[in-house]
């Protein structure tokens, strides 16, 4: 059985006192999903996790509605395999002075990508915004809550975008790196 690995960013999970979702909850409801090498970061929705090459497709939505059926949370999932997030990481066009100012936009589609283009032509004093070929890249200088590049973003598509930071990006890449290797020991 052909077992792909793949991270989940699940998007709004634990800001505040909204949507409430333990880690070891959502462990869980990964296991109970058959994926398998589950492995939790923070405490913002980050996974990852092997499943079935056949469910990678579908797996995003099924998530959601697991989530949705257990705890009556509406949680938009953005599911990439190991090899796209670090197509993401590697084709960052910005420089990540400070890696908690630069975000990667997630999208659960294409079209919600595309969306966020047109951004790109806009000129953004104290910000950047890069479109890649899974994800758009920001430059947030001021910090996150204060851009109006950011504020923008979630206008356009935030029921079908999730960010993280560079840094956030990073531990994730690691976490399943290190998961591959404890794999092939």
């Amino acid at each position: 059985m052909a077992m792909t690995r793949c991270v989940a960013l699940l998007r709004g999970v634990n800001v505040g006192r909204a949507n409430r979702l333990a880690m070891r909850d959502l462990r869980e409801l990964l296991c109970n999903l058959d994926c398998t090498n589950v492995r939790t970061m923070l405490n913002s929705g980050n996974a990852v996790f092997d499943v079935r090459r056949s469910k990678v497709r579908n797996i995003g939505a099924a998530i959601e509605s697991a989530i949705r059926q257990r705890f009556g949370l509406d949680v938009p999932t953005v599911v990439r395999t190991a090899p796209q997030f670090e197509s993401i990481i590697t084709d960052n066009p910005l420089t990540p002075h400070d890696p908690t100012r630069l975000l990667v936009a997630f999208t659960k589609s294409a079209a919600a990508l595309r969306s966020l283009a047109a951004l790109a032509v806009r000129d953004w004093a104290l910000g950047a915004i890069a479109i890649g070929g899974d994800a758009a890249y920001l430059w947030c200088a001021h910090g996150i809550a204060a851009s109006p590049l950011m504020k923008e973003v979630t206008r356009r598509s935030a029921a079908s975008t999730t960010t993280r930071n560079w840094r956030t990006m990073l531990a994730i890449q690691a976490a399943y790196r290190q998961s591959a290797r404890r794999m092939s020991d």
